[in-house]
Formats: C-alpha cells, sequence, structure tokens
C-alpha cells in the first residue's frame, strides 16, 4: 500500500491508529472543559470524546444556557458521574430523565425557573447518594405554590444529603406542615442556605415539635441538630429568630442572616440590643455576618448600639469572620471593640457605618490582628489617614472601599504597598488620574480586579497610570463605568496595552461610542490569538454613542469566548434576535442589571477566582461550527 506524502494525512493516520483504551484513559483525567477542547482539534479526538462522556466523573456546563435538544446527547448513562452542574435556563420537567443519575453525589442546577415543584421529589428518587445539592429560581416562572411532600420525598431519599442551597423563595411552599417535614431531615446535613424565607417561618422550622400530653421536663429532639453553616435572607432579623437559631442549633459555626425591609420595623419584628447579644451562645461561632440592606426600603438597625456590639463581643474572642451591615447608631467604640476583641478575625465588612471614622484603625498597628479581606462600604466618615492606618495589614487581598467619598490619592499611595493586593474597588472616591499612577509603582502587578466606578474626576489619562509599560501587570477584570470623561481615546489606549482583560465594564459612559466596540473587537492580545479573544463579559449598559452599526463587530467571528454583554434597551429588538441566532449562547443584558454575578451571598473573596478557559470549544462542538446567520445582523439593521 503507497504512503501518502501529505503530512497532515500522516498526522491524521497516527491519530486515528492510537488506541482507543490509551485515548480515554487520558482523557479520564481530564475536566469537561479540558476534553471539549481536545473535541474539536481533530475527528479521532471528538469521537474519543464523545465515547468519553459515558465515563467522564464530573460534568459543569455553567457558562453557557444548553437547550434540551443539545445537553442530551451529552448527558448519556454514565455510571461513573459523580458531579454535575448545569445552567438550566432553556429546561424544565422534561430533561429530569438525564440530568438525575443515579450515582450523583453532587448536584448543582442553576436558574430552574421552568421546573416545577417534582424536581424535589425527583432527586430524592433518583439520587440516593447525593451529598449536596444546589438549586436556584425553582418554579419561578410558574407562579404556584410547590407541595411541601416534594420536600419530603426529597429528605426520604436522600439520607446522605450534607449541603442543602435552595436559591429560591420557600415561602411557595405550603406554610402548612412546612416545618413538620424538616424534622425528617437527614441527621447527616451540615451546611442549609435558602434565598428567601420569613423570619416566622425561621422561628417554627427550628422550633422542637410539642408533643400532646408530653410533660415539660421531657427533651424533645433537636431540629437540624448537626447544622454547621446556616444563611438565609428574611423579610426581617428579629431577637426571636436570632434567639431561636443560636439556642436550638448547638453545632453552628457559620451564621449569614441578611434582611431587606419594606417598611420600618416595629419592636417586635427588629433586632436589638437583647437579640445581638444572644449571638453565640454555644461558643463556637467562627463567621458570622448580620447585614439590612436599604435595597427596598431605607432601614437600619436603629435599636442596636455601642451596648449590643460589646456584649455580643464577650462571647466573639475566636471569631474568623464578621460582616455587619446597617447598624447606624454603632460608634467607633463598638467597632474597635470588635477589632480588639476579636484576635483571630481576617475578615471584617462593614456597610453602611454612619458613624465609623478613621479612629477606629487609629492603633491596629498595636493589635495582633492579619486582616486579609477588608470591605467599608459606605462608610462616608473615612479619610485617607485612616486608609494608611488600615493598610498597616501588608497581608490584605481584597480591599474594598466603595462609595466611601472621602477617599483620595493619598489613600491610593499607601495602598500603592500592598504587595498582595488582589481585588481593589474605590467606586465613588475622590481619586484622580495621578492617584492612580500610585498603583502603577507597586500593587498594580498583584491586582487582578480593579474597579473605578463612579470616580468622576477620572479621565482618558488614568488608562496610562494604570497600564504602564513598565510595570507587570495581572489585571483581568477591570470596571471603569460612570466615568463621564472616558472616552474613544480611553479604549483605544486599553487595547494598545494588549492586556488579557477577562471582564470589562464601560457602562453609563455617554462619551464611548461604536468605536471603542471596533477597537476592542480587532485587539490581539497576541499574535496568535483570537481577536477580542479574552473579553468574556462587556458591559457596555447605557453608553451614549453606541449604535446598532456596531452589533456587526460583536458577531462570530470577533470576541470569540464573550459570554456576557450587555447593551442598552433602545437597540432594536430584531437586531438582538439576529444576535442571538448567531451566537446562542451569548447572555445579553439590556435592563440595566449587573452582569455575571450568579450568587446571592456576597462574592467579593471570588472577585479574582474565576477559571476561564483559553478559547471557545464548547460552542464548535454543540454547534458543529456551523457558520451561523452572518447576514442576519446586517439585514435587522436595514430593516431597522
Amino acid at each position: 500500500m503507497a504512503r501518502s506524502s501529505d503530512p497532515g494525512t500522516q498526522r491524521q493516520m497516527s491519530l486515528d491508529l492510537l488506541p482507543s483504551a490509551l485515548v480515554a484513559t487520558v482523557m479520564t483525567k481530564l475536566d469537561i472543559g479540558s476534553i471539549r477542547s481536545l473535541a474539536c482539534t481533530c475527528k479521532a479526538f471528538h469521537s474519543c470524546a464523545s465515547h468519553m462522556l459515558r465515563f467522564i466523573p464530573s460534568f459543569h456546563l455553567l457558562d453557557i444556557a444548553p437547550s434540551a435538544e443539545l445537553l442530551r446527547p451529552l448527558l448519556p448513562p454514565n455510571p461513573y458521574l459523580h458531579s454535575l452542574k448545569v445552567d438550566c435556563t432553556r429546561l424544565d420537567d422534561s430533561s429530569l430523565d438525564y440530568l438525575l443519575q443515579p450515582t450523583l453525589q453532587e448536584l448543582c442546577l442553576h436558574k430552574c425557573a421552568d421546573f416545577s415543584g417534582r424536581l424535589l421529589s425527583q432527586v430524592g428518587q433518583h439520587c440516593k447518594d447525593l451529598r449536596f445539592l444546589y438549586l436556584s429560581s425553582l418554579a419561578e416562572k410558574r407562579g404556584r405554590s410547590i407541595d411541601v411532600s416534594d420536600l419530603e420525598v426529597l429528605f426520604g431519599g436522600c439520607t446522605q444529603l450534607e449541603t442543602l442551597i435552595l436559591m429560591f423563595d420557600v415561602s411557595m411552599f405550603l406554610r402548612h406542615n412546612f416545618a413538620r417535614v424538616w424534622a425528617i431531615a437527614p441527621a447527616t446535613l451540615l451546611s442549609l442556605e435558602v434565598g428567601y424565607i420569613s423570619s416566622v417561618m425561621v422561628t417554627e422550622l427550628l422550633s422542637p415539635p410539642v408533643i400532646p400530653y408530653q410533660s415539660m421536663e421531657h427533651i424533645r429532639p433537636s431540629i437540624l441538630p448537626g447544622i454547621q453553616k446556616l444563611c438565609l435572607s428574611v423579610d426581617y432579623i428579629t431577637d426571636t429568630m436570632v434567639s431561636t437559631i443560636t439556642t436550638n442549633l448547638n453545632c453552628l459555626t457559620h451564621l449569614d442572616l441578611r434582611d431587606s425591609p419594606i417598611m420600618e420595623p416595629r419592636l417586635a419584628f427588629d433586632l436589638t440590643n437583647a437579640g445581638i447579644q444572644q449571638i453565640n451562645l454555644h461558643g463556637r461561632l467562627k463567621h458570622l455576618s448580620l447585614v439590612r440592606s436599604q435595597e427596598i426600603f431605607p432601614a437600619y438597625f436603629k435599636r442596636v448600639n455601642d451596648l449590643g456590639i460589646l456584649l455580643m463581643a464577650d462571647r466573639c474572642s475566636d471569631m474568623e469572620s464578621i460582616c455587619l451591615g446597617g447598624f447606624c447608631q454603632v460608634t467607633d467604640t463598638g467597632f474597635r471593640t470588635i477589632l480588639h476583641s476579636c484576635a483571630k478575625i481576617y475578615k471584617l465588612r462593614i456597610y453602611h457605618g454612619p458613624h465609623l471614622t478613621d479612629l477606629v484603625f487609629h492603633d491596629i498597628a498595636a493589635t495582633s490582628l492579619t486582616l486579609t479581606h477588608v470591605s467599608l462600604r459606605w462608610c462616608n466618615l473615612l479619610t485617607n489617614h485612616g486608609v494608611t492606618r488600615l493598610v498597616s495589614n501588608e497581608n490584605l487581598s481584597v480591599l474594598d472601599l466603595r462609595d466611601c467619598r472621602n477617599i483620595g490619592d493619598e489613600a491610593l499611595r499607601t495602598i500603592s504597598n500592598l504587595s498582595k493586593l488582589k481585588a481593589l474597588l474605590i467606586d465613588g472616591s475622590d481619586i484622580s488620574d495621578m492617584g492612580l499612577s500610585h498603583l502603577s509603582k507597586g500593587a498594580i502587578s498583584s491586582l487582578v480586579s480593579l474597579s473605578v466606578r463612579g470616580c468622576k474626576r477620572l479621565t482618558n489619562n488614568c488608562i496610562s497610570f494604570i497600564f504602564d509599560e513598565s510595570s507587570n501587570c495581572e489585571l483581568r477584570e477591570l470596571d471603569l463605568s460612570n466615568i463621564p470623561n472616558l472616552s474613544d481615546a480611553g479604549v483605544l489606549l486599553l487595547a494598545k496595552r494588549r492586556i488579557p482583560l477577562f471582564e470589562l465594564r464601560m457602562r453609563q459612559c455617554p462619551l464611548i461610542s461604536d468605536t471603542s466596540i471596533m477597537v476592542l473587537a480587532s485587539m490581539k492580545v497576541d499574535e496568535e490569538g483570537w481577536y477580542g479573544s479574552s473579553l468574556r463579559l462587556l458591559d457596555l449598559y447605557n453608553c451614549g454613542g453606541i449604535t446598532q452599526l456596531s452589533f456587526q463587530w460583536l458577531k462570530k467571528p470577533y470576541f470569540p469566548r464573550l459570554r456576557w454583554l450587555g447593551v442598552s434597551s433602545y437597540v432594536s429588538r430584531d437586531v438582538l434576535d439576529a444576535l442571538s441566532r448567531n451566537r446562542p449562547f451569548l447572555h445579553v443584558g439590556f435592563h440595566g442589571e449587573e452582569l455575571g454575578t450568579t450568587d446571592q451571598w456576597d462574592n467579593t473573596d471570588n472577585l479574582y477566582m474565576h477559571d476561564y478557559d483559553e478559547v471557545d470549544e464548547l460552542e464548535q462542538w454543540l454547534d458543529g461550527e456551523n457558520e451561523g446567520d452572518d447576514e442576519a445582523i446586517q439585514e435587522a439593521e436595514n430593516i431597522a
């Protein structure tokens, strides 16, 4: 048989000759991202990857929202599958037969709005070995309550469950028998997180049941006796609820409570000094978060003052993380008590502290604290002097000073000395271009995430100062939103630096136009890379100069890895539909919503923890590398 002289043919033949068992063995060591990358290189690897889907131990697909038709062949019966994470935006109950496999130990189903409560019972019936369950937005589009019997079947079937995260409104469960069902929750349950539940339901849920004709001396069984982590979003944080939690959950080490009142709470529905001193009755708590959000109504914890914090601090000497939000009556005395009483604390977050001043950190250098994460949002009395004292903690890796309006260039001068700083958020501060120049002399070499949103004094020159050619920049996430003097010239400077940004936010910048999109689409991080290849998120919401013409630059092959795009609502629906056909896995936001945020709980710790793929092979795999509707956008623009 004659040998082919074509090197490409020889290379293809050599891959075909590789034993499939050998290739499969190698692929079993890879995650789904690496397997899908191999699948696009040649037919041999594509065939083996398809076969490997029956053997891989984990399948994680959260960066896109696949349809049932696309996902079904990717999830054949797999006796080795232990972990499944999927964005279920385009799925419903009809997908349960291939999603719920009996060997699963970890199951994360995001955005389950089209599913019914039946999902819970089906998980209990089919996933008996489950240890970790995450469900978000369950039945939100169906507009009806969830039968509590579905939850009962879940608990009866998943007897080894350790972590349960229900990121939806559990008040959709019929209240009748809701508390009773939790009495049969697995004794193995260690962590519980709930997206929303009323404080009354929490109290009923955690209160041991009263059995008729039973003497008061009889010890009633505890509900959720092994719970160590409890995260709840409620209507009101009250003394009764806090007392019930701390009294009945003896093993609690992590407590996260947040509320968002729709009106000013009455005394019976509020947290007071009497309630907050009940925190950590058993002395095991390591992480505490009490936050009152002003998202709906400007309500605060007005019945807790320095005395309540002093009484709480007596039991918190072993605390490692504290977050307090909305304590408007607490002054420097209370906050300093925390710093001086909790010698092991490394994470400190204080939101809406109107009485917090520089004095809190006046003698922080004299303590043994080793702070790594600090967030002081909406603390408007904090100045450069206080920040200078704070950054004496040289191990800081996350510093959040958003909406501290008295922070200026002098603070950036001291922050630049933090060699381990990974995330810096200084939105709405009084910094200038020259202030950012300090970062290029130090902290920029370690920074991965930087946000200067709403810093009105900044101009295009800030780009040159941030990305000094002489500095070694590791920045991957940049927020330049709401800067009125930022224009296309600044974006051009950014493109010339060839920084491989993953996330770029420039919302509400009136001088940003179509030119910026063309510049970013044409930018190459390196000579061998794709145009605009690094960006995963681009937020251009309400930018004054963006028109429908720029959408030609948002289609393939430009921005091949783009997953999130923010645009203004005035863009023609025909243009958006054409873009959707061209890029079916692109999340487009046009109502001003924040992009890329999927977790209700505070995620500032993970600002720089994203793991991005090098190229967008999965979309090619799912689409079969179809050319798409390249002319549709142009046609829609002509119609518009």
